[in-house]
């Protein structure tokens, strides 16, 4: 288990902090608060630290000096020794339930840095946090099938389909949700909920087929499951072991190759099927996809990105920065590829873009760079690699090098934005300072508590 250390908290201390707790209640009572914004972060996918920075600095904001954080993938902690003679204070929370809300990580994002900036005291800072965990979510639950759908349609352009394909992609898409949202609420675990949604998906292939319909089977299986692939997950696995977070990223991988092991099973399944009804569909190529012209693949990633932050319940105002994010990085990505340098490098030249774009944007759409990095970044992630490395496995065929490729996909893209992120970030010496004292640039959470703390002071920041 990684531990930020008490000098990372001292970065995030405002002048306008609480005087420090006096007794136990006081402690917990922060400690608390810092603990339940760790839980909305990681719940919503931010990095594991992200989240421990952030725990701290709520807590340093508080006047609670000299707390430690713990972040593991299914647990937060947060300790306090008053002092060297005092047995510590313990508090521990189970992050279960994830389900990625854009709409909450950025009222919290909020929240935080009013706590910060000493706009709000630590029970009105509480009281707030309840509100945004209770108030439920902003849209109806069919909008968000509806953007699955989009979505759905969207990466069907993507990867080289024409207009009946993406069709039948999105249709495919809006299944599995309202697939996989039955099986939550009767809590299925996410294994056999990604095994339906590939049957799903499937089936919908070889209906196709029965019908005579002119269409790549194999295509139209890709661009069936591929909201079901783990490439979120892989790809946030990498930015925990390039942060310092191993057990995290371990925990992070293996969840993406279950979910994905899930896929594959469910795709047998309708295979099988269709063979038991004599429905020829040839030879397939699992993860098959296809070329198509730029125009069409850079509105394809547009309306993935767009459509993905939407049925996140990311803020309307962010819509179409965030489409045009995910565009940008498709143009940049064809590009490179295009001049033969192969897609591992062309990989991380879009995500530097990503980085260093999502940063500005952020700012101005008001909401943090997490929110705009991982929708844009959605139509590059290294999902059908991963579903074509474990396919070819199962099946007994070389699958190494589909894996190898996913691998090195995956660590160009957290690491390219992370590196985009440094260069956004003002090259100034404290900035500088406090960046690495934080363990880098922040997706979730303010960066210069230090101007904060000036301005809530009532000074001019150098």
């Amino acid at each position: 288990m990684v531990k930020q250390q008490s000098a990372a908290a001292g970065a995030g201390g405002t002048g306008a902090a609480e005087p420090a707790p006096k007794d136990t209640r006081d402690i917990y009572k922060t400690l608390d608060l810092a603990l339940r914004v760790g839980e909305m972060l990681l719940s919503s996918g931010a990095g594991a630290a992200d989240v421990a920075a952030t725990m701290l600095n709520v807590a340093h904001g508080c006047g609670l000096r000299g707390a430690t954080a713990d972040v593991t993938f299914t647990e937060l902690a947060m300790s306090h020794q008053t002092s060297f003679d005092e047995p510590a204070l313990i508090q521990m929370r189970h992050v279960r339930h994830r389900e990625i809300d854009y709409e909450d990580l950025t009222l919290v994002d909020h929240l935080v840095r009013d706590l910060l900036a000493g706009r709000v005291g630590r029970d009105e800072a509480r009281s707030r946090l309840a509100r945004i965990v209770s108030s439920g979510h902003r849209l109806p639950r069919w909008a968000v099938t509806l953007g699955y759908g989009v979505m759905g349609g969207g990466t069907g352009l993507l990867v080289g389909g024409e207009g009946s394909v993406a069709l039948i992609a999105a249709g495919a898409s809006m299944g599995v949700d309202l697939i996989q949202r039955e099986m939550s609420r009767r809590r299925w675990p996410g294994f056999y909920q990604q095994v339906a949604g590939g049957f799903f998906a499937t089936l919908i292939a070889v209906l196709a087929a029965a019908v005579g319909a002119r269409m790549s089977p194999s295509l139209v299986i890709t661009a069936g499951i591929i909201m079901l692939l783990a490439g979120v997950s892989f790809m946030g696995a990498v930015q925990d072991a390039l942060t310092g977070y191993p057990l995290t990223a371990g925990a992070r991988i293996l969840e993406a190759m279950l979910a994905t092991a899930g896929v594959i099973a469910g795709v047998s399944g309708g295979l099988t099927v269709g063979r038991l009804l004599g429905v020829r569909l040839g030879h397939l190529n699992p993860g098959a996809t296809t070329l198509s012209d730029l125009p069409v693949m850079t509105m394809g990633a547009a309306l993935a990105a767009a459509a993905f932050a939407f049925a996140s319940y990311a803020p309307i105002r962010s819509l179409l920065p965030i489409a045009a994010v995910g565009a940008a990085a498709q143009v940049v990505l064809t590009l490179v590829v295009d001049r033969g340098l192969g897609i591992a490098w062309a990989s991380a030249t879009a995500s530097v873009v990503i980085g260093v774009v999502s940063y500005s944007v952020a700012g101005r759409v008001r909401v943090p760079p997490l929110t705009v990095v991982v929708p844009g970044i959605v139509p590059l992630l290294p999902g059908l690699s991963i579903y074509r490395g474990l396919t070819l496995l199962a099946e007994g065929q070389d699958g190494i090098i589909s894996i190898i490729n996913a691998a090195a996909i995956a660590i160009a893209l957290a690491s390219g934005v992370i590196f985009g992120e440094y260069l956004a970030q003002p090259l100034k010496r404290e900035a500088r300072r406090l960046e690495t004292r934080l363990s880098g640039p922040r997706l979730v959470g303010p960066t210069r508590v230090r101007s904060v703390r000036r301005r809530a002071a009532g000074r001019t920041p150098r």
